[in-house]
């Protein structure tokens, strides 16, 4: 069963970005409840040798507009990691799901077969696209919000599956 790069990729990301916002949304109420200082939850960490929550949901907006932009043949917008609060990554979250809403399927139709390389300090990877989707762009994806989300749930705050998985 052949299955088009942005039929995979768009509804996973119309399921999991909104639900990414309102772990965060959680998140946020939560320390405040419990009178925590935001940048506690957001700098916590799984292992020592492992990024932090405010950076895990970073790099799941950056894994997907990547993905979006190069299977489509586009070179991948750049932004700063700059965000310090709940709400600041909320926001990241929506400027993801406003760009990936500005691709349309027919963009995608040459996805497969596209050459994609990715160049990473000390490394250089080398993809088609299908590849690409399947063995960096999905796993890593739910990778960093699963991090996330198990990083704000084993500090207490108040997460369950249905938070997860969303609406």
């Amino acid at each position: 069963m052949a299955i088009h790069a942005y039929d995979l990729l768009k509804p996973l990301c119309d399921q999991m970005l909104p639900a990414l916002a309102g772990v965060l949304a959680k998140a946020e109420a939560d320390a405040k409840a419990r009178g925590i200082p935001e940048d506690v939850l957001l700098g916590s960490r799984l292992a020592p040798n492992m990024f932090a929550c405010a950076r895990q949901v970073q790099i799941a907006t950056d894994i997907v507009k990547g993905g979006f932009a190069r299977l489509a043949g586009q070179q991948s917008p750049s932004w700063p990691d700059d965000e310090a609060s709940f709400a600041e990554l909320q926001a990241r979250v929506h400027k993801t799901i406003d760009y990936i809403g500005t691709f349309s399927r027919g963009q995608f139709d040459d996805a497969a077969g596209r050459d994609i390389e990715l160049k990473f300090p000390g490394a250089t990877f080398n993809f088609t696209g299908e590849r690409y989707l399947l063995n960096f762009v999905v796993p890593n994806f739910y990778f960093h919000i699963t991090t996330g989300y198990a990083i704000l749930r084993h500090n207490g705050v108040g997460l369950g599956k249905a938070d997860y998985l969303g609406g």
